[in-house]
């Protein structure tokens, strides 16, 4: 398929019902009744605070890919598109029903439903899942574990939103949309199984770069067995890690969630169409390396004890009333030469006071400062 073709699907399929960043049990539920026989649904286990977790079966294909999403519970953006991805399944598509013929899909919404509710990377016992690949202490964790041998996927897709901080390399671009191949070994030596998800991911930066240019990097690739992809790649079983990052002024994330559909369609579609050997790696040695060269907002040149230096300032996620906020803290006070703004400033030497007319520290949360005698909300 097409870019435009993909673009107006997601336009067509777009589940209305998922809508910002706070996703939880709650509001997938009722989307969960909603389908019909062609998307089997089931509980597979509970949480820690005895929260369902689902599971979700679509395809008849011999070709069989197993996705999870919000482990991290406050990493959203991947479930709002699974959810994009089945309505366009079950929307009878002809170019879709081909993937379905080839390959049948066990989709986790949402693996961490106590993290998802509480707005946390963690599970209710204060656990990173994705640091429990080997010794499976959670609940959560033995569900993926247990899903995992029982359908014996032949890919895996670990989805995972990751915070603005990204760029893609060391240049002024975000990296919206970001992939791995994780390693299977110490000396992450790329193995034919890795060579295989390299392939996959290279299908869909290509798609991608047609739509965010240089807006896609990928993952340092530091081995990690306790890591749930690195655990599934030493299995010898084809895991591709991805992450939905920051588009420009997208906070909601909706943006992103329509470059992620992408490439939800452009891998499946190819998994679907090739037998995938690996042979075709090699594009995706090309995509840079994510690098932390973004802050939220940068004051350019303003006015201190320490002379003329740029503020950096960070938004913290904070759950409110079932509203996620995004409160401006001050992360730096220095030269900040070597960082780019997702909104820049310009002080042009004048001080910046916060509220009150106070000076500016580092810790400190300010919705809005004084510039010049110019109220400026962050």
């Amino acid at each position: 398929m097409q870019l435009k073709d993909i673009k107006d699907l997601f336009l067509k399929y777009k589940e209305d019902g998922l809508f910002n960043r706070y996703i939880t049990n709650l509001h997938i539920e009722p989307i969960l009744g909603n389908f019909d026989d062609q998307v089997v649904v089931e509980i597979i286990g509970n949480s820690v605070l005895n929260n369902p977790i689902y599971g979700l079966k679509i395809g008849n294909g011999g070709k069989k890919i197993l996705m999870w999403s919000q482990m991290h519970g406050n990493e959203s953006t991947t479930t709002k598109a699974l959810f994009d991805l089945l309505n366009t399944f079950i929307g009878n598509e002809s170019t879709t029903n081909e993937i379905l013929e080839a390959c049948s899909l066990y989709i986790i919404p949402i693996l961490n439903p106590d993290g998802a509710l509480a707005y946390t990377r963690v599970n209710a016992n204060k656990v990173d899942l994705n640091r429990d690949a080997q010794n499976l202490t959670q609940p959560e964790s033995r569900v993926l574990r247990q899903v995992f041998e029982s359908f014996k996927p032949d890919f895996c897709y670990n989805l995972h939103g990751q915070r603005t901080i990204f760029s893609a390399g060391n240049i002024s671009r975000s990296a919206t949309v970001s992939f791995l191949a994780p390693a299977q070994d110490e000396a992450c030596t790329i193995t034919p199984n890795r060579k295989v998800a390299m392939e996959v991911i290279g299908i869909m930066n290509k798609a991608l770069q047609e739509a965010i240019p240089n807006q896609v990097g990928v993952y340092d690739d530091a081995f990690n067995l306790n890591c749930v992809g690195d655990t599934f790649q030493s299995e010898d079983v084809p895991t591709i890690l991805f992450e939905a990052g920051h588009f420009h002024n997208d906070y909601e994330r909706e943006k992103t969630r329509e470059l992620i559909y992408i490439a939800y369609i452009k891998s499946l579609e190819y998994i679907s169409k090739v037998e995938v050997s690996g042979d075709n790696y090699e594009p995706y040695l090309s995509i840079p390396e994510n690098e932390k060269c973004f802050l939220d907002i940068i004051i350019r040149n303003t006015k201190t004890e320490k002379g003329i230096v740029d503020i950096g300032i960070q938004y913290v996620e904070k759950l409110s009333d079932n509203i996620i906020e995004f409160i401006p803290e001050v992360v730096k006070i220095e030269k900040l030469d070597n960082f780019f703004g997702h909104r820049e400033i310009e002080a042009q030497g004048y001080e910046v006071y916060n509220g009150e007319g106070g000076v500016l520290v580092e810790g400190s949360e300010n919705v809005f400062v004084m510039l010049n005698n110019e109220k400026i909300l962050l």
